[in-house]
């Protein structure tokens, strides 16, 4: 009896250890897009409550918009519905699924196109997630983790987070599996250059991304211990060209120190190459890091550490990411931004 009670008191000193080594820094909440720096409560015992599907915003539906290299032209309404939203190069994939192409307008459970924020090439944003080049199972894992109140995120205001979690619930097994298809189909491709820099450009937060700021109040300012990562085409961010790519500005030193980190470990954990390939563009079911956006890398890391993701791969990495600063983790995703998918 002895032994079991030094052991559970052991164990709870360990727990309460960890607790507090997670509590130390808070979300670095440049990762996150918000309009403000304000603190959120990033420990809860319950889940999130579910959020209402926001209003669709009221857009030009008259003038027709173009982007280079595609004969089609959209309205701005057309571009940001929901549930068809414009596919401005159907030459670069397959034919879409019904629930990708257009979801399912339901007045009870609606499921916006996956195109909308994915895109229909799967590259997806830094706001969300880009899909080509994962796996089927791991797309699998994570909708049914979404599904189950697995993944949640640290930043209460991260809404696209919550608004998966309802899209999951009301998809059936045939239309996870077709998604996971469709999408684990695509070949990733290059969208990310990586800069070491001391300055960024002055932004705007909007729809969860960064957007330099123009006229008079553009410019550069400290990037300090963040990364900003920007349109290279701000319009055709707002026009959803799916073949954009981003410039993501990160602190000076940063690559170097991230490829320690992903390569050795550091000392302080597993080398990131051990799971997801030497080149790092994976190894199932661990998923390809290189090329994504280090924006979308740096929220999930962290979340993952924070226990917010606890579904079966969010619980190993968990261990993984334990004993990682921010800055450390700002590193890792750095460096694997920069490298070819």
């Amino acid at each position: 009896m002895g032994r079991r009670f030094v052991a559970a008191k052991i164990a709870l000193a360990s727990l309460a250890a960890c607790t507090q080594a997670f509590a130390a820094e808070p979300p670095p909440m440049w990762a996150w897009g918000v309009a403000t720096q304000a603190p959120v409560p990033i420990y809860s015992t319950t889940a999130p409550p579910p959020i209402a599907e926001p209003p669709a915003p009221k857009l030009d539906s008259t003038r027709q918009l173009s982007i280079a290299g595609s004969k089609f032209r959209f309205t701005a309404a057309q571009i940001s519905n929901r549930h068809a939203p414009a596919d401005w190069y159907p030459e670069d994939h397959p034919p879409m699924p019904g629930l990708v192409a257009k979801g399912r307008e339901d007045a009870k459970s609606p499921v916006w196109a996956c195109a909308f924020c994915h895109m229909p090439n799967g590259k997806g944003r830094p706001e969300n997630a880009g899909l080509a080049g994962l796996s089927y199972e791991y797309i699998v894992q994570q909708l049914y983790d979404f599904k189950n109140d697995l993944r949640e995120s640290s930043d209460k205001r991260k809404v696209e987070t919550q608004l998966m979690a309802g899209f999951a619930k009301a998809m059936k097994h045939e239309d996870i599996k077709a998604v996971a298809t469709y999408f684990s189909s695509l070949p990733m491709k290059p969208s990310v250059k990586v800069i070491e820099s001391a300055s960024a450009p002055k932004t705007i937060a909007r729809d969860g991304a960064y957007l330099p700021l123009t006229g008079a109040e553009a410019g550069m300012e400290p990037l300090g211990s963040r990364i900003i990562e920007v349109p290279a085409s701000p319009e055709d961010f707002e026009k959803r060209n799916p073949r954009l790519s981003y410039i993501a500005y990160v602190p000076i030193g940063s690559l170097e120190k991230g490829e320690n980190l992903v390569t050795t470990g550091g000392g302080k954990t597993t080398p990131c190459i051990s799971c997801h390939g030497d080149d790092l563009r994976g190894v199932n079911p661990a998923p390809p890091l290189a090329g994504r956006s280090p924006s979308y890398m740096m929220r999930q890391m962290y979340d993952m550490q924070q226990r917010k993701r606890t579904g079966l791969y969010g619980q190993q990495m968990a261990a993984v990411l334990a004993d990682l600063s921010n800055d450390e983790m700002l590193a890792a995703a750095a460096y694997v931004a920069s490298l070819q998918p």
